[in-house]
């Protein structure tokens, strides 16, 4: 299954004409153990595959050759009643098979797992997800509801586990055979929300391979539901680990353009809100500045319509504040650091709970502010977003924010001439 991109690698290093040990000391693995990769004694990692795209600037050929063929050996379940209740059994089962398939962060699964999810909800009916339900079903959703929240509060350690027990819940009751109709259609939407919040709380915890397969489990279970909305959501969070994964931005945008339009005329302002400010973010990976800023300028107009009362539940965090944060985080990365910083305090201005409410993301966001005053060279404040930072993250188990509070230091590393950051640094 991996001889193909195994033998590109070797022939590609060859014809480079670079000697194996620099090659080695390039790519940071032991000489000896990479020979076993190309000769097929020692596995072919998504980490070897994005080595050899390095040193040899083949631009994630090798990275998106191994993730294909991977994903294609996996004999991928049919996107059916059968083939979603399949995988989605799977992964209840003590996620036996999950960590073995090495399904890679490249984005290649999630780009599949999108068209596919697309292409089903093309050819099903849409259901017509009514509020209410039976009090099993409505507790499921009650519970999601809470979990969402103390992922904001707490972060994503506990979460995970949770998620994964509503999850198998909500599966065990599709396999009784009791729920019909209307009933077995919000089941799979229930599963689907479960699904993408187990998916999320890998991510955060820094297992995008396990996220990977939950996100195409919840993408299933969405399209069996014929609900679209809940499906969209899932992208809006995949499109996240795309973006957040080395040259994988341009995935993210178009997860989240098949997002925006399977949903188009089927909800509200606010869900319109969101797509267009997290595609936003995603093209301020690619550095496509202008269009970052219409798909801002759309986010906002559509907030500018007010909540509605069908509104998706899940919404409850869109608000001008996060949209502010999400464009000051795109301003930063497009080399912007006076607009980064106009729009943190736009959000600070628009009430944005962050401390309180959700400490996590506004960690994150203060972690960007404090580098969008080192950009300025404005020390002193940088510190002090740092600290604000810092305390935002308190208790909360986020590996993801803690990897963006951790390069902060970094970046703070290269100013211990300055007393303040000496002292936050905790140096001499």
């Amino acid at each position: 299954m991996l001889d193909e991109p195994r033998n590109d690698m070797r022939e590609r290093r060859r014809a480079s004409g670079v000697r194996w040990a620099q090659f080695a000391r390039a790519a940071g693995f032991a000489e000896a153990y990479l020979r076993n990769v190309e000769n097929g004694n020692r596995a072919l990692t998504a980490e070897v595959a994005a080595a050899y795209d390095r040193v040899l600037g083949t631009g994630g050929e090798f990275s998106e050759s191994l993730a294909a063929a991977v994903a294609g050996g996996a004999k991928d379940a049919p996107w059916d009643r059968d083939g979603g209740i399949a995988v989605l059994s799977e992964l209840v089962d003590g996620g036996r098979g999950v960590d073995r398939r090495s399904f890679l962060a490249s984005g290649v699964a999630l780009s599949v797992s999108a068209s596919n999810w697309a292409r089903t909800l093309d050819v099903s009916r849409q259901a017509v997800l009514l509020a209410g339900g039976t009090r099993q079903l409505n507790g499921i959703d009650d519970r999601l509801d809470e979990l969402r929240h103390l992922d904001d509060e707490l972060g994503s350690g506990e979460v995970h586990r949770l998620a994964r027990g509503e999850l198998l819940y909500a599966v065990t009751l599709i396999k009784t055979g009791r729920h019909t109709g209307a009933s077995l259609d919000h089941l799979y939407s229930l599963a689907a929300e479960a699904a993408r919040q187990v998916a999320w709380s890998a991510f955060d915890q820094g297992r995008p391979g396990v996220a990977q397969r939950y996100f195409d489990g919840s993408l299933r279970a969405s399209a069996i539901a014929g609900d679209p909305v809940s499906g969209a959501y899932t992208l809006s969070f995949a499109a996240i680990q795309c973006y957040s994964t080395p040259q994988q931005a341009q995935r993210a945008v178009s997860l989240l353009e098949t997002a925006q339009e399977k949903i188009k005329r089927r909800t509200t302002p606010r869900m319109g809100a969101m797509l267009a400010a997290r595609t936003a973010r995603a093209l301020s990976k690619t550095g496509a500045k202008k269009e970052c800023a219409r798909q801002l300028a759309t986010a906002r107009a559509l907030l500018d319509k007010g909540v509605h009362d069908d509104d998706p539940r899940a919404l409850y965090w869109v608000d001008y504040g996060e949209i502010e944060m999400i464009a000051g985080s795109s301003a930063l990365q497009l080399g912007d650091p006076e607009e980064a910083l106009r729009c943190f305090q736009a959000a600070m201005s628009a009430a944005y709970p962050g401390d309180d409410e959700y400490p996590r993301s506004h960690a994150i966001y203060m972690a960007r502010a404090a580098e969008a005053h080192i950009a300025r060279h404005d020390l002193d404040a940088a510190v002090a977003s740092a600290r604000h930072a810092a305390r935002c993250l308190g208790i909360v188990d986020s590996a993801r924010s803690a990897s963006e509070l951790a390069g902060l230091r970094s970046q703070l590393a290269k100013h211990t001439a300055h007393p303040a950051v000496r002292d936050f640094l905790g140096v001499g």
